[in-house]
């Protein structure tokens, strides 16, 4: 139970920043620049649950299992990544006249690399922080 607790709160911890880092510096004017005003001003609460429901999901179908490793979290991690973005994504797609292909590409291959990045070093922290026995 300590180990879980630890692991999802290493994969809380890298994932929130670096999310935000992309979200609002990097890649702001593109998602401005392909469905303007639809972006508005964000909503904590959902936003926090998001985070902390995504990381629960992270622990349940990639990095918990016994046998993971630095190796297969980074693939399911990625393939984690990808099946929950390309969902909003291409739902946002069929039912929201502004969303944009080019918005769908991005979102899903970074929503891909952050869930794998944040996985891993995710799983890693807390390997070194409470050790398999």
């Amino acid at each position: 139970m300590k180990r879980n607790a630890v692991l999802y709160l290493a994969t809380l911890l890298v994932m929130v920043p670096i999310d935000f880092l992309f979200l609002g510096l990097v890649a702001k004017s593109f998602f401005t620049s392909q469905v303007g005003d639809m972006l508005g001003t964000v909503r904590l609460a959902p936003a926090i649950l998001f985070y902390l429901l995504y990381a629960v999901g992270i622990l349940i179908f990639v990095s918990a299992a016994p046998d993971a490793n630095w190796r297969s979290t980074l693939l399911y991690g990625a393939l984690f990544g990808f099946f929950c973005y390309a969902t909003f994504e291409l739902t946002s797609l069929a039912l929201l006249k502004h969303w944009t292909w080019p918005v769908v590409l991005v979102d899903v291959a970074w929503g891909s690399f952050v869930t794998a990045l944040s996985s891993t070093l995710g799983l890693l922290i807390a390997n070194w922080l409470t050790p398999r026995m």
